[in-house]
């Protein structure tokens, strides 16, 4: 017997000669495996291969344009480096909304789990973040540690530090949660399920921040422990809201300790 139904993923197409038009196809599944090779490619690009596809750029143009500063300078130069990452950053977004919104079909913010916080979530999300700082910053030692690591460095002058502050709260919170308990969350949750994706997330995001703080062990732990905190509590909620305010004003709090503090040397990032 002739059914007439028909199921969401068929493709019903008009028989020849007909003036009825085909059916839109259906939006592929989210969150799938070669979605995620595709993205961690893209992540790789941006991380790695453009900045330097920017300094050879630099590198050649130089001598034309008359420029003082080195190629191999600007590696530690405070305000090439957060113009580089935010312009990486802003590819890396370019490329979730067209992965969200055009391919998956879905509304950006509902798509990342995006839920707007009553105004007691709000305080207690602040809150939280605060106190993760102050205990952070209070934490005895558990690691080979030192003052002088790479991210220090960068803080040479009052400018560069301004800078720095600035990228810490206004950039950094919202676009590292959106790729790490946002995007890379999404995807191994639906792979592997909701433990691996806490873990996973934080491992990662603890790992980009490494070279951050080489040699200073003792701050690259906090940061993993920072991590954990921001993805479980994504794993928890269910939601990104909590995870991006709480590291909006961890990095906020760190900041204004630094600011206080006779030397710098917090973990803001």
């Amino acid at each position: 017997m002739a059914s007439d139904e028909y199921h969401e993923n068929d493709v019903v197409s008009s028989p020849p000669g007909t003036s009825e038009e085909r059916l839109p196809r259906p939006a592929p599944p989210p969150w799938r495996a070669r979605d995620l090779g595709a993205f961690v490619a893209f992540f790789l690009f941006t991380a790695i291969v453009f900045p330097a596809l920017a300094l050879a750029v630099y590198a050649a143009l130089r001598p034309f344009m008359g420029w003082r500063a080195r190629a191999e300078d600007l590696t530690t130069n405070p305000f090439f480096l957060v113009s580089i990452q935010s312009v990486s950053y802003a590819l890396l977004l370019g490329y979730i909304y067209l992965l969200v919104v055009v391919k998956y079909r879905l509304r950006f913010w509902a798509g990342l789990k995006w839920r707007r916080p009553t105004t007691r979530e709000v305080f207690e999300y602040v809150l939280g973040g605060v106190l993760l700082g102050v205990l952070i910053a209070h934490a005895p030692p558990l690691l080979p540690d030192r003052e002088d690591f790479p991210l220090e460095r960068l803080f040479s002058s009052p400018e560069a530090a301004y800078a720095l502050a600035v990228f810490a709260i206004a950039v950094a919170p919202f676009l590292e949660e959106l790729i790490f308990r946002g995007v890379l969350f999404a995807f191994f949750e639906r792979l592997a399920g909701l433990r691996f994706a806490i873990a996973g997330t934080a491992a990662l995001f603890a790992a980009l921040h490494v070279p951050e703080y080489w040699g200073a062990w003792n701050h690259a732990f906090l940061i993993l422990v920072v991590a954990v905190v921001l993805s479980v509590a994504r794993g928890l909620t269910g939601s990104l809201t909590p995870s991006v305010i709480l590291h909006l004003t961890f990095n906020a709090s760190m900041i204004v300790a630094q600011a206080l503090a006779p030397q710098h040397g917090g973990v803001a990032r």
